[in-house]
């Protein structure tokens, strides 16, 4: 069965009412739709969490910097229906950018630390984009909890901190990155890549792999651990935006990974002119 589509800020109030007058439980998914295998793990892992499940579909443009690409994101709304219903979703929203943001909006929240760094720094006001739509969304539904893809781990964190500070009591959590067979991270992105570049796109996940079975070796240093990774993006000939190794909260820089520490290895680089970005857990 299809899922409902709300469009306004006061059908979203409504609906949401009339789920908490029942006491019925919701699962959160916000997204920026042409949904993938990664989107609809969180779909199926809300409904296993909550009575009822609704996704959010919404390209946000407050997180696009001026030379982003808005424009050319991938859209398919009438996919993303679909998919939504056959994962378990009950409702989608999917709002315009006037809704979201009105004639005269001038509230935007910010996160000051785990958002610096990374792709904090690569791109400026990424975060506070994020981080304001997110809240708009939390506000609107009053999830039970919300769920989101590791593979956009700063962003991960980023949504966490402010939960936690603004006091807003949702479970926020955090799904396991869905892969391709062939190792590549799941992205909507990912439709960007040529062939050729798409073959390219593996040494990130190839990379990742490489420090996972030095760590294994034995091997717990920050320099060796990320040579691996650029290594392989070297091989392959992506250019890289970064690699750090990170501690896995509070995403400060590390110079080993330590027993008992979790820790997070990020990467991006560019396969073409598309950015990519992975990450997998060292450590813990």
């Amino acid at each position: 069965m299809a899922p409902a589509v709300l469009r306004t800020v006061e059908e979203v109030k409504a609906w949401a009412a009339g789920l908490a007058r029942e006491g019925r439980r919701l699962a959160l998914v916000p997204t920026m739709g042409y949904l993938h295998e990664g989107h609809l793990s969180l779909i199926r892992e809300g409904r296993r969490r909550a009575d009822v499940v609704a996704v959010s579909i919404f390209v946000n443009p407050a997180q696009f910097g001026p030379k982003e690409d808005l424009s050319r994101y991938p859209r398919d709304f009438e996919g993303d229906l679909r998919k939504c219903g056959e994962a378990g979703a009950d409702v989608v929203f999917a709002p315009t950018p006037e809704v979201m943001y009105p004639p005269g909006y001038q509230t935007y929240v910010e996160v000051t630390e785990v958002s610096q760094g990374l792709c904090g720094e690569r791109r400026p006001g990424h975060f506070r984009g994020v981080a304001t739509i997110v809240t708009q969304l939390l506000a609107l539904f009053r999830p039970a909890v919300a769920l989101f893809g590791e593979k956009d781990y700063q962003q991960l964190q980023v949504i966490k901190a402010f939960n936690r500070d603004l006091h807003l009591g949702v479970d926020i959590v955090g799904m396991p990155t869905v892969r391709e067979p062939d190792g590549l991270a799941m992205s909507s992105r990912n439709a960007y890549l040529s062939t050729e570049e798409r073959q390219r796109a593996l040494s990130l996940s190839r990379g990742l792999r490489a420090a996972l079975t030095l760590l294994h070796g034995g091997t717990r240093d920050a320099v060796a651990l990320t040579g691996a990774v650029r290594h392989e993006l070297a091989a392959a000939g992506l250019r890289e935006d970064y690699v750090a190794l990170v501690d896995a909260e509070r995403l400060t820089p590390l110079d080993v990974v330590t027993p008992g520490r979790a820790a997070r290895l990020l990467v991006a680089a560019f396969s073409g002119n598309t950015r990519l970005i992975d990450n997998m857990a060292l450590g813990g």
